[in-house]
């Protein structure tokens, strides 16, 4: 039996200084043995190598146990859990691409392009906004979860009037930290699930917009996908096209205002603005952590045995402080090339959304610094605090004023 180790992945600390939890774990190993919230006992990947293995391999490293339950899923789950996280993200071949064909379209660089001077109008607009209710102002909720969510609306084809619907689903996620808080989510759940239904039935009877009338178009045609598919996959949309990109703006935009050298070098030429937020991607790590795999045969990983019904996971913000793959990875160097973060994953399950998220980013620096070019944090670093939320690396609150 593998050794256990204690390691508290939700701890103010880890979440300050991921590099001095990783690197504590990497001195045990590229892969240890632990004890994830919700998930439970769980092998985590420490080092790059370890991280893309788990991620490209398909046929060792898989997302659903033999007949097909979901790894991640425990058995005292609701069941609505596991309709709604019947999604492209948790399934293999041939699953994974009959879904995610039908979106790709919307996702491919070429149409996001097309968008981003809709998405620059729409940061524009938030940041002239941003302190219309009075000043300091938390730039995590005016700023950088009203951009992503106002985006992923309109792709999807969501109504305007609706969007407080969706800032209150996002917030209740963001206090997501354990079990309980799990389940009191229950009910939120199900008041999404029956809107996108209701909105799905709208679409059928009068028509739409989006990537909302793309799924009924394609249901009409044959039925690639089932109703509750489609729900999952708005659902996923919604989530994973949101809350991620908030918490890459809000940790950008600290790490910018910790060091004004460094706001100023970017301010003086947007045109670098693609390359920050590569590093920013690497060094802020929203998303940490893949979804459990199941090990499907006895395997060496890195020199690690994990043995046939072993769960792993790949540690993505292990694999982006790696200084195997990045040199000098404790620092943040706004010109680093090249940049091997693993951000948006890899393999067959890497982000579809990655082209929008970049998007985002650039526009959400641009527009804010471009209107506030004093911005300043209207608190000390050392009082921004982040969610106990494991997994994903949120700012709660980073309250901000227009400088002088």
């Amino acid at each position: 039996m593998a050794q256990h180790v204690d390691f508290d992945f939700t701890s103010e600390a880890f979440f300050r200084n991921p590099e001095a939890g990783v690197g504590q774990l990497r001195s045990i190993g590229p892969a240890v043995f632990t004890r994830f919230p919700i998930i439970g006992r769980v092998w985590v990947t420490t080092t790059h190598e370890a991280a893309a293995r788990v991620l490209k391999d398909g046929t060792r490293f898989t997302l659903r146990k033999e007949g097909g339950a979901l790894v991640g899923l425990p058995w005292w789950m609701p069941r609505v859990i596991g309709t709604v996280a019947n999604n492209m993200l948790t399934m293999d071949e041939p699953d994974h691409t009959r879904l995610r064909d039908i979106v790709d379209e919307a996702f491919r660089r070429r149409a996001v392009l097309d968008m981003e001077p809709h998405i620059r109008a729409i940061a524009d607009r938030l940041a002239d906004e941003l302190f219309a209710q009075g000043s300091p102002a938390d730039l995590v909720q005016r700023y950088a979860r009203m951009l992503p969510l106002a985006v992923i609306c309109e792709l999807l084809g969501l109504p305007l009037a609706d969007r407080p619907k969706f800032i209150a689903w996002a917030n209740s996620l963001a206090h997501m930290t354990n079990a309980f808080s799990f389940l009191r989510l229950i009910g939120g759940l199900f008041r999404m699930r029956r809107y996108l239904q209701e909105r799905l039935q709208a679409v059928r009877e009068e028509g739409g917009e989006g990537l909302i009338a793309e799924l009924v178009r394609v249901e009409k045609e044959g039925g690639r996908i089932t109703p509750d598919e489609m729900v999952a996959m708005m659902l996923l949309l919604l989530n994973a096209g949101s809350e991620t990109t908030t918490h890459l703006i809000s940790g950008s935009v600290f790490e910018l205002l910790k060091d004004p050298a460094r706001r100023e070098w970017l301010a003086a030429d947007w045109s670098r603005a693609g390359l920050a937020v590569e590093e920013f991607l690497r060094f802020v790590s929203p998303v940490q952590f893949s979804k459990p795999r199941y090990v499907r045969h006895d395997v060496d990983l890195e020199g690690v045995k994990l043995k046939k019904g072993d769960r792993v996971m790949a540690m993505l913000v292990a694999a982006n402080l790696d200084p195997l793959a990045n040199e000098c990875p404790e620092r943040l160097d706004l010109e680093r090339r090249p940049n091997r973060h693993l951000s948006f994953g890899t393999g067959i399950h890497f982000c579809l959304g990655h082209q929008l998220a970049r998007i985002e980013g650039i526009c959400a620096l641009q527009a804010l610094f471009t209107r506030w070019p004093r911005l300043k944090l209207a608190v000390e670093p050392s009082q921004i605090h982040w969610r106990r939320r494991p997994g994903i690396r949120m700012i709660a609150e980073l309250p901000v004023v227009a400088g002088s």
